[in-house]
């Protein structure tokens, strides 16, 4: 029963309700069969707050598979620019791109997740840039679970007194053991990509190796 003098309910957007709608009914996870998303965002910096995304790059993994058919990457309009990021990702804010406002970005990018699995590097990051976003936007942040292929990798190596377990693995260091071409390296679809093989290997490794469910894999640390 709601009460007359309760405040006026928050109206979401409907973009927010259609992505809000997947997730109103609990569903069974398996790690096999689950819809996974790569994604990868190149910034102006890394502040929160400050910075702004330039790009979001995504790929999906349908039953162990890498759909390169609905791969997308789209470069979203800013005022803000830092330009000691030109060097790392290449995006110069003259360039000729086709943008769109980061409202448009937000929308294309929760029809396409709907309620699928996120995967990332070092997700924290990305993860909060995108609710950073959401939240300029009025709006709450991600329901999605959310893996770390850094953690994930971190859990198929050998345990050692040798190795610090702090160790903190990068994307190149992913690419370097399984041999992953590095040659669109420091772009949002070229570093989801490589993301996406890198995961799908490390998985397949601890589903074979250790029994690891998808519970498992959201609790590695």
């Amino acid at each position: 029963m709601k009460w007359p003098f309760n405040k006026k309910e928050k109206a979401y957007p409907e973009y927010w309700k259609r992505y809000n709608s997947h997730f109103l009914e609990p569903k069974e996870t398996d790690i096999n069969t689950s819809t996974y998303v790569v994604l990868d965002t190149e910034t102006t910096g890394f502040n929160y707050e400050k910075d702004r995304m330039l790009s979001i790059g995504a790929v999906k993994i349908i039953n162990g598979y890498i759909d390169i058919s609905t791969a997308f990457e789209f470069y979203i309009k800013q005022d803000y620019f830092n330009e000691s990021t030109v060097e790392i990702h290449g995006l110069i804010k003259n360039e000729r791109l086709e943008t769109v406002s980061e409202e448009e970005a937000v929308i294309l990018f929760l029809d396409y997740i709907k309620d699928s699995v996120l995967v990332a590097h070092h997700a924290f990051f990305d993860i909060t840039m995108i609710n950073t976003a959401l939240k300029r936007l009025e709006l709450p942040e991600l329901k999605n679970k959310v893996l770390d292929t850094m953690f994930i990798y971190k859990a198929t190596r050998l345990k050692s007194n040798l190795i610090d377990p702090n160790k903190k693995y990068t994307l190149d260091e992913l690419a370097e053991n399984y041999d992953i071409d590095l040659s669109d390296r420091h772009t949002a679809s070229g570093d989801a990509l490589i993301t996406a093989i890198a995961f799908i290997k490390s998985m397949q490794f601890l589903i074979k190796t250790k029994a690891y469910t998808l519970k498992d894999l959201l609790n590695c640390k």
